[in-house]
């Protein structure tokens, strides 16, 4: 096994100081140990979100994850919640591991960096990548939009936990950073007025990005058709507030059959970006809240124009009957430039489209700790991806449209 968890053992590549460094929109934290015991209250007891070790043996077919434990297997470090045992696993804190190295199995915080999960070591692990802020998604406990707490029996205890995470996030991640973690906000999601409520709390200390699920109904929420999430977004509208989705967010990937390996389902990952994307631009929002934005992340960005090109085809050339007339004034192209956002971790193809797709629109992702991460090396990953754009086109994409997008005033750091 091949794994570094001391910054002085990991070199990042060289890069051109002339470089700017990163404002990455997608990162992950895991969660530390003690974030909800040490926050919420003692009157729920053991029900508090906690991690144990335990022993047994994983495996991962066809994307499903399976755990025995037995009494001579790998040590695991687990979340007990909701009478669910969760498991730690290897491609959520995989910074620092050789490729063949990322393995599908599960771990221990005393086997993954330090930098998943505290503050001063993920600032040092930023400073060895060229990486001057952050906007870190949760863990696979918490999920990419606070499925976990969703999905949860119980509802009182669940919207503790949300509100125990955004403080942990705002106070102590966020806070004791110097401005470079950004916080990233998760909502109640089984209560859109209470979701509205979390968002203007936490906007008031300065929190400006939200998780939302890139397709609620597959978590058996109602669409972005209905008009049953208007008070979120109402929310969002109102304190500059980005509604952040992240592939995976719907708790569920593309793929073809249910013995397609999970390669599959990794490579076609953009479609569900893409079909949620559809689902905003004809859902009629964007003319009810017209200052709203959206972002995509880790969804890369070659698969914009085609999809923009075949909406207007259809809203035009299907008007008869494709059930949007009336409600979709306008060209679905012409919402994306003020209202969608997009990242990539490596996407030549979606830069050499950047003028067809928006140049204002498109930004580099670091993706750590996962397992796609370009850590440490992504200053040297960022600055060839963009060498064949224009030196403000550069800037753009690497620092400035992240920074513009989350109201950051850190003046771009070069060196």
């Amino acid at each position: 096994m091949s794994v570094t968890t001391s910054t002085s053992t990991v070199a990042g590549a060289p890069v051109d100081p002339s470089a700017p460094w990163i404002v990455s929109p997608d990162d992950h934290l895991v969660e530390p140990k003690d974030l909800w015991t040490s926050r919420l209250s003692s009157r729920w007891g053991d029900a508090a979100p906690r991690v144990v070790r335990v022993r047994g043996q994983a495996g991962l077919k066809q994307g499903l994850w399976s755990y025995e434990e037995t009494p001579d297997g790998e040590p695991t470090d687990c979340w007990i919640y909701d009478d669910k045992k969760i498991h730690l696993t290897l491609t959520a804190a995989a910074a620092g591991f050789e490729l063949d190295d990322m393995e599908s199995r599960t771990t221990t915080y005393d086997e993954i960096r330090p930098g998943c999960f505290s503050v001063p070591d993920r600032l040092a692990d930023m400073d060895l990548a060229g990486i001057d802020a952050s906007i870190c998604f949760p863990g696979n406990f918490v999920r990419f939009c606070g499925q976990r707490f969703y999905e949860a029996k119980d509802k009182a205890l669940a919207h503790d936990c949300v509100t125990a995470y955004n403080d942990f996030m705002v106070e102590e991640w966020a806070g004791g950073s110097d401005g470079r973690l950004v916080p990233l906000g998760i909502v109640p999601l089984w209560d859109p007025v209470a979701a509205g409520a979390e968002v203007r709390r936490n906007a008031a200390r300065g929190v400006r990005s939200v998780c939302f699920s890139e397709m609620p109904p597959h978590l058996d929420m109602p669409s972005v058709h209905t008009t049953y999430w208007d008070p979120f977004f109402a929310a969002c509208e109102e304190t500059e507030t980005v509604v952040m989705m992240h592939i995976g967010s719907s708790s569920r990937m593309p793929s073809t059959s249910k013995d397609a390996p999970v390669a599959v389902s990794t490579a076609a990952m953009a479609v569900n970006s893409a079909m949620s994307m559809l689902d905003w631009l004809f859902s009629g929002v964007f003319d009810r809240f017209t200052r709203l934005k959206i972002c995509y992340v880790e969804s890369q960005v070659g698969w914009v124009p085609y999809f923009l090109e075949r909406a207007d085809r259809v809203w035009d050339h299907n008007r008869g009957w494709n059930e949007v007339r009336g409600s979709v004034l306008d060209p679905p192209s012409s919402y994306f430039r003020d209202h969608i956002f997009c990242s990539f971790f490596h996407d030549p193809h979606g830069l050499r489209c950047l003028d067809e797709i928006g140049e204002d629109n498109v930004m580099f992702e670091t993706d750590y700790p996962h397992s796609d991460t370009n850590w440490p090396n992504s200053r040297a990953v960022g600055a060839a991806m963009v060498a064949e754009l224009t030196p403000d086109q550069q800037e753009k994409v690497l620092h400035g449209n992240a920074s513009r997008l989350f109201g950051l005033t850190r003046p771009l750091r070069y060196g």
